[in-house]
């Protein structure tokens, strides 16, 4: 019996298997970044990238209820601003497809 791991989207906060959402990351930080520094949040498809992550499903509505709730900042503990900008068009770029 094989066990399917479930997480919540950060976007719909509807609960789903791990291979029906994609996994979001921020970058590392330099040393030499100002602390007021804007994070990029990038797309992680192959869900191995170090660091804390997060899940979304991969369409622009989650994309937006996730940006419009801050959910970014807030569930990767992050206190500065964040970009989701590559996350969106990663996902932009799998729809278009």
């Amino acid at each position: 019996m094989s066990r399917v791991v479930i997480r919540t989207c950060i976007g719909c906060r509807q609960r789903a298997s791990v291979t029906e959402l994609l996994r979001v990351v921020a970058d590392p930080v330099a040393d030499s970044a100002p602390i007021s520094a804007v994070r990029t949040i990038f797309p992680d498809p192959r869900r191995r990238a170090p660091g804390r992550g997060a899940w979304l499903h991969p369409n622009t509505g989650c994309v937006d209820l996730a940006e419009r709730r801050r959910a970014f900042g807030r569930v990767l503990r992050m206190s500065t601003p964040t970009d989701p900008t590559p996350v969106r068009e990663y996902v932009e770029s799998l729809i278009a497809h």
